[in-house]
C-alpha cells in the first residue's frame, strides 16, 4: 500500500507536554521544524522550546477533528495517553480512554478529512509475554495489566488504520525510559528523588523500594526521541519496531548506580505499597530491526543517564526546600 503524498503543515506532537514529549519538540525544534504541541487543557509544557502550543482535549472528538483540519500536519508523532503500569490496575477505564480512545479520535480525525501523514504511535513493550532471551518483534504477545491490554489495542488500531485507510502509521514499541523531568512515580526519579531528599538531611537514609529482582532494559529518553525520529523517516509502516537499548539491568542493580553516586551512606528497605500487583520478572528487547531499517543505535550509557538524573533532582530539592524557606 502507498501513501498519499505528503502535506506541507506543521509536524504535530501529541502529549508535547509531557516527559516524552518535552524531549521531542525539543529535538524537532533543534533541527528547525515547524512544531505543533498539544497539551491536556490545564497542563503546562516541560519545555520552554519555541513550537506553538495548543490545549486539545482527545477525548473530544470533535474538537479534535476540527483542530486537524486546520492544521493539516505534514507528520504525527502521537505520545499523548496514560503511561503508568501501576496505576492501571485502580484506573482502568482512564487508561483505556487515554490510550485507546484518544487514539481512535485522532485516526478518525485524519481520515474525515483525507489526510494521510506519516503517524508514529508510541506503543509499548508490555505487550510482550515473559522471555529469559531478547526480545524480538515476533515474539509471543501477553499483556499483563490493564495497561498493557490497553497499549496492544492501540496497536490493532493503528495497524487497522494503514490496512483499511492508508493512513502510513508506524508503531514503535518502547522499552524503559528514563531522564530529568520524569514524574518520581517511575522508580529510577523516585531514587534519585529520594537520594537528594537523603543527601539534604529531607529524609532518614533508607531507600524505600518495591521488588527488586526484576530486569529492565533503561534507555536515556534522549535515545528514544531519537529513535522516533528515525522512524518517521525510516520504518516501515504497519510494522513494529521495538525502542529498546538492548542492556537489561536488575532493578537492584539500578539501585546500586544511585547509591554508589550518593554523598551519604544508604540502606535499603522494601516498601510493600510500592509492590505491583503482577510483576514480569525479565524484560529486554533487541532492536536489531530499528537499526536494520534506520540505521539508529542507542548513544548514551546508563550511567550518564544516572549522574544527570541525579544532579537533576538535587536542584529540584533545593529549589524547593528554598522555596519553603521564602514562604516562613
Amino acid at each position: 500500500m502507498t501513501s498519499a503524498p505528503p502535506t506541507t503543515g506543521p509536524i504535530l506532537v501529541t502529549g508535547a507536554a509531557g516527559f516524552v514529549g518535552s524531549y521531542l519538540v525539543e529535538l524537532l525544534v533543534s533541527e528547525g521544524a515547524e512544531v505543533v504541541g498539544w497539551q491536556r487543557p490545564g497542563t503546562t509544557p516541560l519545555t520552554t522550546a519555541a513550537a506553538r502550543w495548543m490545549s486539545v482535549e482527545l477525548l473530544d472528538e470533535g474538537a479534535v477533528a476540527a483542530t486537524l483540519g486546520e492544521l493539516r500536519p505534514s507528520a504525527v508523532y502521537h505520545l499523548a495517553g496514560s503511561a503508568h503500569v501501576a496505576d492501571s490496575w485502580s484506573h482502568t477505564r482512564e487508561t483505556f480512554e487515554g490510550n485507546v480512545l484518544a487514539t481512535h479520535h485522532l485516526l478518525q480525525g485524519l481520515h474525515r478529512h483525507g489526510l494521510r501523514p506519516r503517524v508514529l504511535v508510541s506503543g509499548s513493550a508490555t505487550i510482550y509475554a515473559p522471555s529469559a532471551e531478547p526480545i524480538a518483534e515476533s515474539a509471543p504477545l501477553a499483556p499483563a495489566s490493564p495497561y498493557a491490554t490497553s497499549k496492544l489495542a492501540q496497536e490493532m488500531l493503528a495497524a487497522q488504520a494503514w490496512r483499511e485507510q492508508g493512513i502510513p502509521v508506524v508503531l514503535a514499541r518502547s522499552f524503559n525510559h528514563v531522564g530529568p523531568r520524569q514524574t518520581p512515580s517511575y522508580v529510577a526519579p523516585s531514587i534519585a528523588r529520594q537520594v537528594a531528599l537523603i543527601e539534604r538531611g529531607a529524609l532518614t537514609p533508607v531507600l524505600k523500594m518495591g521488588n527488586l529482582d526484576p530486569e529492565r532494559d533503561v534507555m536515556d529518553v534522549r535515545d528514544t526521541v531519537r529513535a522516533y525520529r528515525a522512524m518517521m523517516d525510516g520504518a516501515t509502516p504497519g510494522v513494529p519496531y521495538n525502542v529498546c537499548g538492548g542492556r537489561p539491568i536488575r532493578i537492584g542493580d539500578l539501585v546500586d548506580l544511585f547509591r554508589t553516586r550518593a554523598r551519604v551512606p544508604i540502606a535499603i528497605e522494601q516498601d510493600p505499597s510500592r509492590m505491583r500487583p503482577n510483576d514480569v520478572p525479565r524484560l529486554a528487547g533487541s532492536h536489531a530491526r530499528l537499526t536494520a531499517d534506520t540505521g539508529w543505535q542507542p548513544r548514551i550509557p546508563l550511567e550518564q543517564t544516572v549522574e544527570e538524573l541525579l544532579a537533576w533532582w538535587r536542584t529540584q530539592i533545593d529549589l524547593q526546600m528554598k522555596a519553603e524557606q521564602g514562604r516562613r
